[in-house]
């Protein structure tokens, strides 16, 4: 059970091609348990609530109510599960000590029960302030009834007046971006600017200035809460969505629920932090994804050594609000394939991982895919599968969860080697040392963890750095790691020894052994530069340590059944 003395980190609970199953929430509730264990506090899971198809990831939602309890779209149970399922799995993680944050897509509805005539008027696609034609009738699918439920939790019934937006003209089998027409019908003016007006996303986009809606959004929340005992809301394309509505659902929440901690944390996707921070200034009670950050991941990943590692925080929302900044590496949405793919490479995620989960800053975000894997794209294309790194990624939290505590020195002096240290605070004490290159060549650090820790002999927990070091009279010692890799340094304790969580390549280990005794020769260098080993950088930055073959290798008894 975790304490209010230890970190706090999230866990994203799915990725785009998790199978539709049916048995989600059933691994959730398996795997709560070893979740806890590793330090994690919160879990988001994905959209429960009932899609346009038996496939849908969710983020075509359909009923709100229903999460997987009413026979509707062709299937009774969500692609996750069953609403019992997922009230176990809820019940199983705050066992454990663990929050709960539901994926809620509150910008637009999908696949209406029926069609409807009214007038609407074509915006350009660039530029939704701009029309393109005379406004004129259109039919559409904006006639929500959901015949399935039958009016259980709620009896609230949708149709043309409660959009601003729709996409398709079923009668001329037409699409385009339709502004509906009306008595106080726009799109809403607090939104993103791109595209002129970013309200407009996709399907049947929800008016938030009728006051039905609020109130049926509002009633859904708190049900939520109810029902399900929730602590938080991840909010989907919050750019597209009024700015004052969500800070007035969550000041509802908060209010009603008698829960002022009530946690939300927005999709707000734009790679200018100045965007976030704009957003933020209209809305200070709710985090937002480092979109910078991740960017900045996925460059250094993709640059190797010619990108410097001293600029990695550059023009990110840790480094300009820290407290309302969600770090993550990658997502459901960056994977391959999909809409914003952006995928850091493999080499560089323990890398990224050190630097969103032992550092003070931010709130860390793991992302399912990097942990357990993601799925083959469809059983034609199973190449496109690709292996978790669950061993590593533990080993991160661990040190999260164990040794990065209190004050922070950062060494960030190297356009290819940075570190810092962690010097530990009252209840974790121990204290840890990072280091890590993005080179060809191996990267040291002479770091300071304080005179009090001299004659200590420290060790890399992740098992990449076989060697240990001895700390001097003064606290300093000169700390090493791999060619692009990162090492943590924590004390040695008696009967513990840290294997290396990773296997590499026969030609790998061989330049490691070779990097340690070329380390272990220059012990004494009083230089505090990484050791070039190469002049120049002329080969592609290898993928360390070697991926494993198939998902299938990563199987243990303790990972969710398949």
């Amino acid at each position: 059970m975790p304490n209010k003395h230890e970190n706090v980190t999230m866990f994203q609970f799915f990725e785009w091609y998790t199978p539709a199953d049916h048995m989600h929430w059933i691994r959730l509730k398996e795997q709560a348990s070893l979740l806890s264990t590793l330090g994690l506090t919160a879990i988001w899971v994905p959209p429960p609530t009932k899609g346009s198809s038996p496939y849908d990831v969710g983020y075509a939602v359909y009923d709100l109510w229903d999460m997987g309890e009413f026979d509707q779209k062709g299937t009774l149970p969500t692609k996750y599960g069953t609403k019992d399922e997922l009230k176990a799995a809820i019940d199983e993680c705050k066992k454990y000590g663990i929050q709960v944050y539901f994926d809620a897509v509150l910008n637009h509805k999908a696949s209406g029960d029926e069609t409807e005539v009214f007038k609407a008027v074509a915006v350009a696609d660039d530029d939704r302030t701009q029309e393109i034609e005379a406004p004129h009738d259109i039919t559409a699918w904006t006639k929500f009834t959901f015949p399935g439920r039958k009016g259980k939790y709620s009896d609230f019934e949708w149709n043309y007046t409660h959009f601003s937006g729709t996409d398709w003209d079923a009668k001329e089998k037409r699409s385009a971006v339709f502004r509906i027409e009306g008595e106080n019908k726009s799109f809403s003016d607090d939104v993103d600017s791109e595209n002129g007006n970013f309200d407009y996303l996709m399907c049947c986009n929800i008016d938030y200035k009728h006051p039905d809606v609020v109130a049926e959004t509002e009633r859904w929340a708190m049900w939520c809460v109810n029902e399900f005992g929730i602590d938080g809301l991840r909010i989907d394309a919050l750019k597209h969505i009024s700015a004052g509505f969500i800070a007035h659902l969550l000041d509802h929440v908060r209010k009603e629920s008698n829960n002022p901690d009530f946690f939300a944390v927005g999709e707000y996707w734009k790679q200018d932090v100045n965007d976030l921070d704009s957003h933020l200034e209209t809305d200070s009670n709710i985090h937002l994804f480092d979109v910078p950050l991740h960017y900045n991941f996925a460059r250094a990943g993709k640059e190797g050594p010619s990108f410097d590692m001293r600029t990695i925080f550059d023009g990110s929302l840790v480094q300009s609000t820290p407290q309302s900044a969600v770090t993550f590496i990658d997502n459901h949405d960056t994977q391959p394939y999909q809409a914003l793919e952006s995928f850091v490479e493999p080499w560089f995620k323990p890398l990224a991982a050190a630097l969103i989960c032992l550092r003070f800053d931010g709130f860390p975000c793991i992302f399912y895919g990097d942990f357990y894997g993601i799925e083959a794209k469809s059983s034609k294309e199973p190449h496109t599968a690709i292996p978790g790194r669950k061993e590593m990624f533990s080993r991160m939290l661990l040190a999260r969860k164990e040794f990065a505590y209190g004050d922070q020195d950062d060494y960030f002096d190297h356009t290819n080697c940075v570190g810092w240290v962690r010097h530990g605070d009252e209840h974790h004490p121990k204290g840890l040392a990072v280091v890590m290159s993005n080179s060809h060549a191996k990267g040291n650090k002479r770091m300071n963890v304080g005179a009090h820790r001299a004659g200590q002999v420290w060790v890399d927990m992740m098992g990449y750095w076989q060697d240990p070091v001895t700390i001097k009279e003064d606290g300093s010692a000169k700390f090493y790691c791999h060619s692009g890799s990162v090492s943590l340094w924590v004390e040695k304790e008696e009967g513990k020894s840290w294997i290396t969580v990773e296997e590499s390549s026969p030609e790998e280990k061989e330049k490691h052994q070779r990097e340690e005794d070329d380390a272990r020769a220059h012990a004494d260098d009083q230089s505090e530069s990484e050791e070039e080993e190469t002049k120049e950088f002329e080969a592609e930055h290898p993928e360390l340590p070697k991926p494993l073959d198939t998902w299938d290798h990563l199987l243990k008894e303790d990972e969710p059944q398949r």
